[in-house]
């Protein structure tokens, strides 16, 4: 019986794991809390395992548990996409001849309205300062 429990345990993992691994959407990191409250009842239950005897099951439960926890901490990494010129311009709203200062501008104004602390995205602010970085590249 012991053995369809940690079979059970294992499929738990796994499933949270491989969801974890999928891309996040605005209100879909959910999956953390619940796989770090998971991971904690794992340690928990390799703590009570061991206090009785059982260190196999104890150093299982406790490999598990702590790999959900780090698992379920890492964030995916995003990498924004490269920029042509044109798209950076109309991005900033600067013209074919803008100076670094109107750039760096025309950056700022963009970000107070992109950056995520003032409502923006993630995804946006990338984008804009993927722009600044292609035209301040250019002119310089």
């Amino acid at each position: 019986m012991g053995l369809i429990w940690v079979a059970l345990a294992g499929i738990a993992v796994w499933a949270l794991v491989r969801l974890g691994r999928q891309t996040e959407k605005p209100r879909r990191g959910h999956w953390r809390v619940t796989a770090t409250l998971l991971g904690a009842v794992m340690v928990a239950g390799a703590v009570l395992a061991a206090s009785h005897g059982a260190w196999l099951a104890a150093a299982g439960l406790a490999g598990a548990g702590l790999y959900v926890i780090w698992s379920s901490r890492m964030r995916p990494v995003v990498r924004s996409e490269p920029i042509s010129e044109a798209d950076a311009r109309s991005v900033l709203g600067v013209g074919r001849n803008a100076t670094e200062a109107e750039i760096r501008t025309a950056w700022k104004r963009a970000m107070a309205r992109a950056h995520p602390d003032q409502g923006g995205t993630e995804g946006l602010a990338m984008r804009v300062n993927a722009a600044r970085d292609r035209l301040l590249g250019k002119t310089r």
